[in-house]
């Protein structure tokens, strides 16, 4: 029975092409925009939780001040490289500890110059934010301590004053101070937010709070925790040293500040997360349009085959058999609009991805949910023409001319 119905709503289909096609684009239109929609923002998830990762795994940053978000609201007194010390010496499962400041600078090598942030830290700051050199070395232990004037430049730093010559070796004015080049670090390119991760030079800590800062302040500690499931465990130990050694009482509020890199991937996810569910619903919009193309096509077809159902009602079939024909009809026409909506979709998810240089995400779920929501979508608006025909009378229907 089913084949016969499935027969006949194919053939009828086939009969009325044209008409059809124009009614399946509504669906098809719905159905490629939520898959491209969907797509583009799964890709734009992906690549922020992977630029999230590239800054270093099982990361915890440690900042003074309070208020919301990575920037600090209220000011609060300075850390300290005794702190970053107690940090890596009193808490467990610590693998990298990392005093950091950063200074705004202008950089001059020759005739070029340029404005970036100068970058002080102690070589732990290359394991723990997962960089590497690609050229020359990094500054060694006796010179952190004694504040040398040494420096490793960031690839766009270094092609922007160096052009395509090694500047390892070379000497660079920072502000009011020369330092040597000793390396350069491997390039990582900017992040889905368009900022450039190369735009910095690296110089050791005291040389940048003694020769640059003028102060002895840290600005954030990095520290690098050896497993993901000991990250709670860590951020509880450090949150409580430094309320120790920053004698806040008890009750009272941090004036300090600790994320870890799950909470960015989180609170980034669920922002792309809500706007991917936002556009894909204002493009589900396009859906129920295409399903009200359905219904009025359906209806049309109802009242041109008054006398076909009249005999067919009139040879024995029954109101559920005149019912499930027609619904038949409109999820299959609704499935063909979804199946080329998901081709259209993928098409778009693509070129999409390629546009804005995100990664290109295949959920199957997705493509799968799309083409049964569609055909749900033709059965529901189809239902009542199918009704409407299932209710008709055989007589007045053989009467209809």
């Amino acid at each position: 029975m089913i084949w016969t119905t499935l027969r006949i709503a194919v053939a009828e289909i086939r009969r009325n092409f044209t008409r059809s096609i124009l009614t399946a684009l509504g669906i098809l239109i719905g159905v490629g925009a939520v898959i491209a929609m969907v797509g583009v923002g799964q890709g734009a998830t992906a690549a922020i939780t992977d630029d999230l990762s590239s800054i270093g795994s099982n990361l915890l940053v440690a900042m003074p001040g309070t208020g919301k978000g990575p920037a600090p609201r209220t000011p609060a007194p300075a850390f300290t490289t005794r702190d970053a010390t107690a940090i890596e010496g009193q808490i467990a499962h610590v693998v990298g500890v990392a005093p950091t400041t950063t200074v705004p600078a202008t950089v001059v090598a020759g005739s070029e110059e340029l404005t970036t942030s100068i970058t002080g830290s102690t070589r732990a700051w290359f394991a723990v934010m997962d960089r590497h050199v690609a050229d020359g070395r990094l500054p060694t232990e006796g010179e952190e301590r004694a504040g040398a004037a040494v420096c490793v430049l960031g690839a766009s730093v270094a092609d922007t004053l160096f052009g395509g010559e090694n500047p390892v070796g070379a000497d660079i004015r920072m502000a009011s101070t020369s330092c040597e080049v000793i390396g350069v670090v491997q390039a990582k390119g900017a992040n889905t937010m368009g900022m450039d991760q190369d735009d910095f030079v690296y110089t050791p800590l005291s040389t940048a709070q003694r020769r640059l800062a003028g102060t002895s302040d840290v600005a954030s500690i990095y520290v690098s925790v050896d497993r993901a499931d000991h990250i709670d465990r860590a951020k509880a130990d450090l949150e409580a040293l430094l309320r120790q050694r920053r004698h806040i009482a008890e009750g009272s509020t941090d004036n300090f500040q600790i994320h870890d890199t799950r909470e960015m991937a989180q609170m980034v996810t669920g922002v792309t997360s809500t706007l991917t569910a936002f556009l894909g619903a204002v493009a589900g919009i396009s859906l129920l349009v295409g399903g009200i193309g359905i219904m009025n096509i359906m209806l049309v077809s109802v009242t041109e085959r008054t006398r076909e159902i009249g005999i067919r009602m009139a040879i024995g079939a029954q109101e559920h058999d005149v019912m499930t024909q027609f619904l038949v009809e409109a999820g299959l026409l609704s499935a063909l609009g979804g199946v080329i909506g998901v081709a259209v979709g993928l098409l778009g998810s693509w070129s999409g991805a390629l546009a804005i240089g995100v990664p290109f995400v295949f959920d199957p779920l997705i493509v799968v949910g799309a083409v049964v929501f569609s055909a749900l979508v033709g059965v529901a608006f189809g239902w009542y023409p199918a009704r409407r025909a299932a209710q008709m009378e055989p007589i007045d229907a053989l009467r209809h001319t």
